[in-house]
């Protein structure tokens, strides 16, 4: 029976101890086996610190050798689009990066995988919505009924421009008309560059309009149709990865805190969409 604990007792601390090894191998960043990042962006994009964040430590870690951008968004603000793009781009110079579409990658959620090693999606993805909104509700007409009205103090001619109190003057309009469009070209340029396609075939089909993943694929903005584990047996065969994969995904830990926040931001948006340009696919 001693004979039996000590033998017992002997493989635990073996076995321990090979943990410990593997453990301190693996940051020492020497691989002990290929691994597929598998990075998840659902929902609105109003934020980029996070996504940002993931794939610079991704591209960092000798271990991963291919990543995979989960995205099911209809889009969102412009600038954290801007910047997830530009990470995308970089995480592409140094590893290979495939997109993989869900439901939805449509406006921003398109614009963040242009440049994407390759972008898979299914069949019946919503994507495309290449176009830019801004909306700015009028309640003018209530604030009569009510008998409220505003008095206004300001410093420039343009200050108040899109108040949500007032009627939008037509040089108003000439002034954000001319700002959608340059955040447009922007996009538009983008796009060309991440697809590597000529500057007047994207703006052909750069209109607002909504594509599905199999007519996404007919004009060049897919390059696959398939789900996520097609997109992750796919970058591991650009990673040159043999068999399947081990993916490795972050659990996002979500407070009480965050979920009052996420709520509330998305309340301030529904009461005052003027006050962000957005990609965003129109419902």
């Amino acid at each position: 029976m001693k004979k039996l604990c000590l033998i017992v007792l002997g493989i635990f601390i073996f076995l321990i101890v090979i943990s410990a090894l593997i453990a301190v191998v693996e940051r020492k960043g020497v691989t002990i086996r290929d691994k597929v990042a598998l990075v998840r962006i659902e929902g609105p994009i109003i934020d980029s610190r996070k996504h940002i964040e993931e794939l610079k430590e991704y591209v960092k870690d000798p271990s991963i050798k291919a990543i995979v951008l989960r995205v099911d968004s209809p889009g969102g603000a412009v600038a954290p689009s801007q910047e997830i793009y530009e990470e995308v781009k970089k995480a592409v110079s140094k590893k290979k990066v495939v997109a993989s579409m869900g439901s939805v990658a449509a406006s921003g959620g398109y614009y963040i995988v242009a440049p994407a090693t390759k972008i898979v999606a299914n069949p019946g993805t919503l994507t495309g919505s290449i176009g830019v909104i801004m909306e700015i509700p009028n309640l003018e007409g209530l604030m009569d009924k009510v008998g409220i009205k505003t008095e206004v103090i300001k410093s420039g001619r343009y200050k108040d421009m899109a108040s949500v109190f007032r009627k939008l003057g037509e040089e108003e309009r000439r002034i954000l008309q001319g700002v959608l469009e340059d955040v447009h070209e922007q996009f538009i340029k983008a796009v060309a560059e991440g697809r590597n396609m000529p500057v007047e075939e994207v703006r052909k089909i750069a209109d607002g309009r909504v594509f599905t993943g199999r007519q996404a694929k007919e004009i060049g903005l897919v390059d696959e149709l398939g789900n996520l584990e097609d997109a992750i047996m796919i970058s591991a065969k650009l990673a040159g990865i043999k068999g399947e994969p081990d993916v490795v995904s972050k659990k996002e830990k979500i407070s009480v805190f965050d979920m009052l926040r996420e709520s509330f931001s998305g309340k301030i948006s529904e009461m005052f969409p003027h006050i962000k340009i957005k990609y965003i696919l129109s419902p």
